[in-house]
């Protein structure tokens, strides 16, 4: 049923937004001047990567690389792939099919048609935007990486499956042997009976032997871990202090002065790559 395995090889994607993309920071939001800070962290971010000798795949809000075309340079000349994270980071079901088809115009546009990946805002992908799916496979794309086998505030699927399976927009859940479009799960874990998946907050909040504990599990069983993290969480000197809600400030904020040790940390232990070179090297079974 499960599509793809590698031994021993997971995959990081890093959802490369600035501070004023996260949907807790949009909703309260006051001020309208939305200068970008971020991305003064994309230099840090390669150098990190290039350590390690890690290519990742960077799923890009298009409006950053609007205003800053260079910065697809230093993601593909450094050898990481492109990815597609909207335009705005507009979640998936306040958008239109028409409004979502014109965003992956101008991406394809702004990126001349090399990104094959999707990831969409807040793990949006549901059976209320599926069609999505549609949308993408018209224009080339390969792969999706939306998919949270878990249930939490925002977003999630529990019933899907937790290993890279063939998808498409009638059946998001379950294998479909017919499709050649790809998901790529995020990792989850158990804690304290609760499952969580493993990137952006939670890989803040979840301790580093229950991450590590879950990422051999996968690999013990031939199938690659796919993690996630924020570029916002990873240059954290970036980032301004908005004023948010308890919760939301909590989830925002919580231990991100500590994410960058604990991404770099994994990538000393564990091998990763980016999506678009994990698809080239492994073949269907």
């Amino acid at each position: 049923m499960v599509l793809l395995t590698c031994v021993k090889l997971n995959l990081l994607g890093i959802d490369f937004e600035d501070w004023f993309h996260p949907e807790l920071i949009q909703k309260n939001l006051k001020i309208k001047d939305k200068k970008p800070r971020v991305i003064n962290g994309i230099d840090k971010i390669i150098n990190w990567l290039e350590k390690r000798n890690v290519s990742a795949t960077f799923f890009t809000v298009g409006e950053l690389l609007e205003s800053h075309p260079e910065l697809l340079d230093k993601i593909l000349d450094n050898g990481h792939e492109i990815g597609f994270h909207t335009m705005k980071h507009t979640r998936l079901d306040s958008q239109t099919k028409e409004e979502f088809e014109l965003e992956v115009q101008t991406f394809d546009k702004l990126t001349s048609k090399k990104s094959k990946g999707f990831r969409a805002p807040t793990f949006s992908l549901n059976h209320n935007s599926s069609w999505i799916l549609d949308v993408l496979s018209k224009h080339d794309y390969q792969y999706d990486s939306s998919i949270v086998p878990a249930k939490t505030k925002l977003y999630g699927l529990p019933n899907a499956e937790k290993n890279p399976y063939r998808i498409n927009s009638s059946n998001l859940e379950k294998n479909t042997p017919s499709s050649d479009f790809f998901e790529f799960p995020i990792l989850t874990t158990s804690f304290f009976g609760k499952t969580m998946p493993i990137g952006g907050f939670y890989l803040r909040f979840l301790p580093m032997y229950i991450i590590e504990k879950e990422i051999r599990h996968r690999n013990n069983d031939n199938f690659p871990a796919t993690i996630y993290i924020h570029s916002w969480e990873l240059t954290p000197e970036f980032m301004p202090k908005i004023k948010l809600p308890l919760i939301d400030n909590f989830i925002t904020f919580h231990n991100i002065n500590h994410a960058f040790s604990k991404m770099d940390r994994l990538l000393e232990k564990f091998p990763f790559t980016s999506f678009e070179k994990y698809l080239s090297n492994n073949s269907s079974n």
